[in-house]
């Protein structure tokens, strides 16, 4: 999933311009991302100027023996 800081997000529009999937929404005061179309292809991540985004990676979970 992709992270937004909003206190650092200065809704420059950087990242929309770039999704591929174009999930990514911007207005006036928000922006937004479609996470189930999402492919977590991170360019949104690597162009933003201020670093208001982030890619969470999920933490794997120990496989319990008793499968």
């Amino acid at each position: 999933m992709i992270l937004i800081d909003e206190q650092k997000c200065d809704l420059c529009g950087t990242c929309v311009g770039v999704c591929p999937e174009n999930v990514m929404g911007l207005s006036i005061t928000r922006l937004t991302i479609d996470h189930e179309g999402c492919t977590l292809c991170s360019k949104c991540v690597w162009v933003c100027p201020v670093r208001a985004l982030e890619l969470e990676i999920p933490q794997k979970t120990e496989i319990s023996e008793n499968l």
